[in-house]
């Protein structure tokens, strides 16, 4: 964690001991999980304490491996606070859209910083859109075909309730960090302009779709 900023450290340590805590805890694992139940009745800090617990080791090292790969070069643009403010801005906006389209379903549940995470996979990807990223770890590709596809994926994971997967948290997290990159980095607009619509054209689908009643 040498090259880890102290900002993305602490968020990382949040994670870790919330998440052993909810391991070793049932009671205090059920009562901080993210329920539609539970909030409509009152329970609203569950839309962020849920962002911190994981239902497992492979769950908590697989957000944290994406957070470690992608957290310096939002630090890197934008300084560790606003950087914080885009990671908590993002994991309530997952929370949000996934209370949005799960509302009348009292019973579901959901844990993870997965939200928040990609928040932040999202927000570096429009601040450096070419940069390559590996598909599968193997496979190079640039960063923009990499985030509309993973956001494409998302509507079909959501619409078609593909595995144990909060598909809906990821894509109400990577709309958080775009509009808070936008709004951080205005000058992105005349700079990226491409990216700026290109990025924005899995979210335009989604909202389309859900105005329709397709999603």
């Amino acid at each position: 964690m040498n090259n880890l900023h102290l900002a993305t450290i602490a968020i990382v340590v949040a994670n870790i001991i919330v998440s052993f805590k909810g391991f070793g805890d049932s009671q205090f694992f059920q009562r901080y999980k993210f329920g539609v139940g539970s909030i409509k009745a009152g329970q609203k800090e569950r839309m962020v304490t849920s962002g911190f617990l994981h239902v497992d080791v492979s769950h908590l090292l697989m957000n944290m491996l994406t957070l470690y790969f992608f957290a310096n070069v939002v630090i890197s643009y934008f300084g560790p606070s606003k950087f914080v403010l885009l990671y908590f801005i993002s994991l309530f906006a997952g929370s949000l859209l996934a209370f949005f389209f799960h509302k009348d379903e009292p019973y579901y549940s959901a844990v993870g910083a997965s939200g928040a995470v990609t928040g932040v996979l999202y927000a570096a990807i429009l601040l450096q859109p070419n940069m390559m990223l590996g598909l599968m770890f193997i496979i190079p590709i640039p960063a923009y075909i990499f985030g509309i596809g993973y956001l494409l994926y998302s509507i079909y994971g959501m619409k078609n309730r593909v595995g144990n997967i909060g598909h809906t948290a990821h894509f109400g997290g990577a709309i958080g960090g775009y509009v808070t990159t936008l709004l951080f980095a205005p000058d992105l607009i005349f700079t990226e302009t491409l990216m700026v619509i290109l990025l924005a054209v899995p979210i335009i689908i989604l909202f389309i779709m859900g105005k329709r009643g397709k999603i």
